[in-house]
């Protein structure tokens, strides 16, 4: 008998816009994994360049949801968090680690606080705080530079520089996870991501073709893809591998897309290659 791999994973609905999980779903799911959801709040858009877009905090259902499962006894492969919206919401998703996190599963937080240097709007240095005593208890955490910064109350800068992302990924493990992966990370004229592994002391990295635009949810896609083949019992490199490649392919097909670009990459359809990359067919 076959038993698929689980993962349930926390964030907001963007009902237009590809981002969280509207993009995590289809996703994990093309990876051959089922895949759970406990959406955190519903969004007629995502954030970044909508106006005027609805929002229903759904915090208040969570810990029903929670409750219910733990009933029926439900276990995960893995649990991976997405963008939270509240301090609250938080320390209610650091109450779901402790029901349902266990040996025998990993847990995966993108800590979502900023970019370019700077907290979302509604972030408050209270938010940073729960999302640090969040991130100790994962064993992977994807922030990128902005957010490694503000979890560790240091100054933004870029990680443009070797030795200085490793010296930032050693700080971030000690946060309390096994493995930081460090995104957005610019080398010369590649872009891409590390990781380090506090038990083993080892450094891993995966590079692909910079490109000088901005596309909203490429956030999602990586730690989407990172976390069904860390599931699928890759490797933290193998994991990278697949991650930044998907994210590279994506790009390429989007660029052309003009409309497409400023909501979110056309993902869908490069799922068939993401497929093969799972597959290992490189």
């Amino acid at each position: 008998m076959i038993t698929m791999k689980k993962i349930v994973t926390i964030q907001d609905i963007s009902c237009f816009g590809k981002c969280s999980l509207t993009v995590a779903l289809p996703i994990i799911s093309a990876m051959g994994i089922e895949t759970a959801v406990i959406p955190t709040a519903v969004l007629s858009t995502h954030t970044g360049g909508f106006e005027g877009y609805t929002f229903h905090d759904l915090s208040a259902d969570i810990s029903d949801i929670s409750a219910h499962w733990k009933s029926l006894g439900l276990k995960f492969d893995a649990i991976y968090t997405g963008y939270l919206g509240s301090a609250a919401q938080v320390k209610i998703v650091s109450d779901f680690f402790d029901n349902f996190g266990d040996e025998e599963n990993f847990i995966v937080v993108d800590p979502v606080l900023g970019d370019h240097g700077r907290l979302y709007a509604g972030f408050t240095d209270e938010f940073v705080s729960q999302m640090r005593h969040l991130c100790k208890k994962a064993d992977y955490i994807m922030p990128n530079m902005t957010e490694a910064s503000f979890l560790l109350g240091i100054p933004y800068r870029e990680a443009d520089d070797e030795y200085y992302v490793k010296d930032v990924l050693k700080r971030l493990s000690e946060l309390g996870c096994r493995v930081p992966v460090l995104t957005g990370v610019r080398f010369g004229g590649s872009e891409g991501a590390v990781a380090y592994d506090r038990d083993t002391g080892e450094y891993y990295s995966s590079f692909g073709k910079h490109v000088e635009r901005q596309l909203h949810g490429t956030g999602d896609i990586f730690a989407s893809v990172f976390t069904g083949a860390v599931t699928l019992g890759k490797s933290v490199q193998q994991a990278l591998d697949i991650a930044v490649k998907y994210i590279s392919e994506c790009i390429e097909v989007t660029l052309p897309c003009a409309d497409e670009v400023w909501y979110g990459s056309c993902f869908e359809l490069c799922l068939d290659k993401l497929i093969g990359y799972t597959k290992g067919n490189f």
